[in-house]
């Protein structure tokens, strides 16, 4: 165990998690918002070999991997990859714990345990669409400094389907 709140264990991704893991991409890429990220490959070979190499960088801190847990169960994740100014956040948690507090409290533990280790940027991108991922990144802190246009996928001619993507930062040592 690396932290512990009010309801929930945090810890470093295991290789052993890639079910887990693999169960969130399934939720998340049947869910309307899966269209404003990167699609993620369900393939049990894949994810396995994705998580193992996630569990391995965890050894250091240029990538971490955690494991949000509501007792014994995975509910999402959260990775932190450095970047030349800070860290890029990302996260993903089961639709079942959306809209309980859960990201946000997770969130505020891991924000006060990456200050403990010097590190106080952090950055993060989302669709200005994805509502929830917005008001999360809002709540914490994060400022929106910029929009970008994204494309992750094509139409049926091929051409790019963009949306607009909003930069948040947060320093948390202010």
């Amino acid at each position: 165990m690396l932290l512990k709140t009010n309801r929930l264990t945090i810890r470093h991704i295991v290789a052993d998690d890639w079910k887990s893991i693999k169960e969130i991409w399934v939720d998340f890429n049947a869910a309307a918002l899966s269209q404003y990220d990167k699609p993620h490959n369900t393939n049990d070979e894949d994810v396995r070999t994705r998580i193992a190499k996630w569990a391995a960088a965890n050894s250091g801190t240029e990538h971490m991997f955690f494991a949000i847990c509501l007792g014994d169960t995975i509910i999402g994740y959260s990775a932190f990859n450095i970047r030349e100014d800070g860290y890029e956040i990302g996260y993903c948690f089961h639709s079942a714990y959306h809209g309980k507090g859960y990201a946000k409290e997770s969130h505020t533990a891991l924000f006060d345990y990456l200050r403990t280790l010097g590190i106080t940027k952090f950055t993060a991108g989302t669709a200005i669409n994805n509502i929830p991922s917005v008001s999360l990144l809002k709540s914490l802190g994060f400022a929106l400094i910029g929009t970008e246009k994204v494309s992750f996928y094509k139409d049926a001619q091929g051409n790019d389907i963009v949306f607009e993507g909003g930069i948040f930062v947060l320093n948390t040592d202010q």
